[in-house]
Order: C-alpha cells, then sequence, then structure tokens
C-alpha cells in the first residue's frame, strides 16, 4: 500500500512538474511572438 502511495505521488509531481513546464514553454513563445510582432 505505502508503496502504491508514494509511485502515484511521484507520478503526481512528474505530471505537475510537465504541465507547470509546457505552461512556461507555451507562456514564453507567446510573450516572444508578441515582442518579435510588436
Amino acid at each position: 500500500m505505502k508503496i502504491e502511495v508514494s509511485a502515484w505521488k511521484r507520478l503526481g509531481w512528474m505530471v505537475a512538474i510537465w504541465m507547470m513546464s509546457v505552461a512556461a514553454l507555451g507562456l514564453v513563445s507567446l510573450v516572444l511572438k508578441w515582442w518579435l510582432n510588436g
């Protein structure tokens, strides 16, 4: 049981970090597009 919970927690952290990195990349690309066009 403990192993399953820790595995799920680790998976959740990986997904959260991945989502944050993807959101950061999208934000940076949007800012770069706006800056270059402006």
